[in-house]
């Protein structure tokens, strides 16, 4: 059967994961199976430019950078100052390892946020998390001086079944000073999957809904998670093309829609609003504020 959209896709929200390269493994956890080895994908920084360029063109509200480590990518600087200059809201998902003074400036610009993700209030789990040494003294040190600069910061803190350590993790984070925390259950994709075939089981139900992800050799994906539901990649068509043909209409119906569903990093509902805050568990909206 054929499955056409009925109208042209609004689309609020992408993230663009312009690399797979990370200073971290996070063996049991990493969605993109991300790490040192990884490069930055087969998309140009031209294919990016022009990407950002079509989503402020649909009226797109926001975009997350992510990967991978963003901030590892040699055009980062450029491509988030091109998205700000187009008029967009920026959220930079980092694993807040190593932050360069460039990048904090721009990060105090009013239309960038950051979002990061913290595994424990224990340097040896958190460590043992990221596989890297030294990675929760970093991302501590890093999270603090976020809140000192005024930098708007999101964190999530992955729950795989510890609810005590994640609920600690939360707190703290808290603690610091950080006003958006969520806890969020970890999704069967990538590291996490194992040897499971992905599936849409995995997934909150909101993929594909106002928002969707670009990976990085340019494929359209419903959303950073649902990773294995693509629809053609932007290099070799427009953004508004893909996102109003039959195959994107047939990958986002194959999702099982779940109301109230729990969020999945680094955020399957792109919302900052106090109904999606880590304590309610009402469903949200496609619409970030933060």
């Amino acid at each position: 059967m054929t499955i056409a959209p009925e109208a042209p896709t609004t689309l609020r929200f992408l993230s663009l994961e312009i690399t797979g390269r990370c200073q971290l493994t996070c063996p049991s956890f990493c969605y993109a199976e991300s790490g040192p080895t990884r490069n930055h994908g087969t998309m140009t920084e031209d294919n990016w430019n022009r990407t950002i360029d079509e989503a402020a063109g649909l009226g797109t509200e926001k975009i997350q950078l992510i990967g991978g480590e963003p901030t590892l990518h040699p055009a980062f600087a450029r491509m988030l100052q091109r998205a700000v200059d187009a008029g967009l809201r920026v959220r930079v998902y980092s694993n807040l390892f190593r932050i360069r003074d460039e990048h904090w400036r721009l990060f105090e610009h009013p239309s960038v946020s950051l979002a990061t993700t913290y595994h424990s209030t224990v340097a040896a789990e958190h460590d043992e998390t990221t596989g890297r040494a030294g990675s929760h003294k970093a991302t501590r040190a890093n999270i603090v001086e976020a809140v000192r600069r005024g930098i708007r910061l999101k964190v999530a803190v992955l729950d795989a079944g510890d609810h005590e350590r994640a609920g600690r993790a939360r707190t703290e984070i808290q603690a610091l000073g950080v006003q958006h925390v969520h806890v969020s259950e970890v999704r069967a994709v990538g590291n996490a999957a194992g040897s499971t075939l992905p599936s849409t089981s995995s997934l909150c139900g909101r993929c594909g809904d106002q928002k969707a992800a670009v990976l990085a050799d340019g494929q359209l994906s419903v959303c950073e998670m649902g990773r294995f539901l693509t629809a053609g990649s932007v290099k070799d068509a427009s953004l508004a093309s893909l996102l109003t043909s039959e195959r994107w209409a047939e990958v986002t119906a194959s999702i099982p829609r779940r109301g109230g569903a729990a969020l999945c990093p680094p955020d399957c509902s792109p919302n900052d609003d106090s109904s999606c805050g880590p304590d309610n568990s009402g469903p949200c909206s496609p619409a970030d504020d933060g």
